[in-house]
């Protein structure tokens, strides 16, 4: 599959450890240098901010999706290709996935966490079959892998469902590895019959 749009879902905040900003910044580029479109919450802080920015920066397209609600608390980013205001969380959630072909996580709170498993569970239940994937940034994310192998293990997630999301520490690699990507052709739980 050929992705020309990649949403990504970080935190509003910038994190304690500056290799956080550091990633974003190296993503955004990466985005912008393969002219991949950048689709976003909209915000200008935070993560958030500093990944638009090196896009734009980059020479990149961006698109931020924010809903009226958030867009002072989050300061909706003003020199974007494109802001969309919605209404609500849903609608922003919704469109950022209609507008993206793939799905990258950086660092972030319960919002980038909840966006990731949502996406994720549209995935698994066969919603969409585009790919995402967890940019990893100085093992922020390894307890949660770790969980997720944990979870696999005890029977409540298949393998393959576990293995639509890639994990990488180079922006270059995941974005090549999402660009690979092939959709599981395996029955969700809910097709599937008691024995």
């Amino acid at each position: 599959m050929s992705i020309a749009s990649v949403c990504v879902f970080c935190g509003a905040s910038t994190g304690t450890n500056p290799a956080y900003r550091e990633a974003a910044v190296a993503l955004g580029r990466a985005l912008a240098e393969r002219k991949l479109t950048l689709v976003y919450g909209g915000g200008a802080v935070g993560l958030m901010g500093i990944v638009a920015d090196a896009a734009l920066a980059a020479g990149g397209e961006v698109i931020g999706i924010i809903p009226q609600s958030l867009k002072d608390k989050e300061i909706g980013h003003s020199g974007l290709t494109r802001l969309e205001v919605v209404d609500g969380m849903h609608a922003r959630k919704a469109r950022m996935a209609e507008l993206s072909d793939a799905f990258v996580a950086l660092p972030g709170g319960l919002g980038t966490l909840e966006e990731l498993f949502e996406v994720w569970t549209w995935g698994q239940l066969g919603y969409h079959g585009k790919p995402l994937g967890l940019l990893e940034v100085n093992g922020f994310y390894g307890q949660l892998t770790a969980f997720l192998d944990h979870i696999v293990g005890e029977g409540f997630v298949r393998e393959p469902h576990r293995d639509m999301l890639q994990v990488s520490e180079s922006p270059q690699t995941l974005l090549d590895a999402l660009d690979a990507w092939q959709p599981s052709v395996l029955p969700k739980w809910a097709e599937q019959k008691p024995s």
